[in-house]
């Protein structure tokens, strides 16, 4: 444990530590855009099902929450340490930022990993709050489905996208989900030493194709319930 420790304290061990934890969060990210694709098939018992499994995990669930929230703040740890660190190595910051190219993934999404991780991580704690221990919601949001009484996320979804404002700014924190994830997969193996001239560009092309993935499929259910399926 201490040698792990010793070794997550290094500028090389953060970064490590920065990638494993974003690469999971990645592979979490698309198991939760496949279970949430279900909201689109219009059979509100099947989504409620699903859902209702999910709790009924019941210990196990609260492991998984709490892995995923350890490697989260872990993620965000490593992140500002690294920041950090490159900041105090070259103290005076460029004046002016381009996107060189190349290999130099000077990126608008490459500088600004900091602040779309943070705005991702505070959308995070509103949604969860949200959804799954409703704060703020009024109404019972119960059904029950073969006589079984569980909660029905499937209305709730609906009801919170029929309003303008909490659509758009689902769709404006989905950008960041899709600049954060644009830079972080390919940077992520870089930080592993994955950055072989074979493999780089297969990584490179694999990263855009999941942000494009994971960024549209999250951007078009709020907009699908909003224009179509309250109608």
């Amino acid at each position: 444990m201490l040698p792990f420790l010793t070794a997550a304290k290094s500028s090389v061990g953060k970064k490590y530590l920065m990638a494993l934890t974003g690469l999971f969060w990645v592979l979490f990210l698309i198991i939760h855009l496949a279970g949430n694709l279900v909201l689109l098939s219009g059979h509100s018992d099947a989504y409620n099902k699903y859902s209702h499994f999910l709790l009924s995990l019941g210990e196990l669930l609260y492991v998984l929450e709490f892995i995923l929230l350890a490697f989260i703040l872990l993620h965000i740890y490593s992140g500002i340490s690294v920041a950090i660190g490159k900041l105090r190595a070259r103290p005076q910051s460029y004046k002016v930022q381009k996107n060189l190219g190349g290999t130099s993934r000077k990126t608008i999404s490459a500088t600004t990993m900091i602040y779309s991780g943070l705005l991702l991580f505070i959308f995070l704690v509103v949604h969860i709050s949200h959804f799954k221990y409703q704060v703020g919601v009024n109404g019972d949001y119960t059904t029950v489905i073969g006589g079984v009484e569980m909660h029905d996320f499937y209305r709730l979804v609906y009801d919170s996208f029929s309003y303008g404002w909490y659509v758009l700014f689902y769709e404006v924190i989905m950008i960041l989900v899709f600049s954060h994830l644009r830079h972080g997969f390919w940077s992520g193996f870089q930080s592993l030493g994955v950055n072989h001239p074979r493999w780089s560009p297969f990584i490179d092309g694999l990263g855009i194709v999941i942000a494009v993935v994971v960024g549209f499929g999250f951007l078009v259910i709020p907009l699908y319930i909003f224009f179509i399926g309250g109608a």
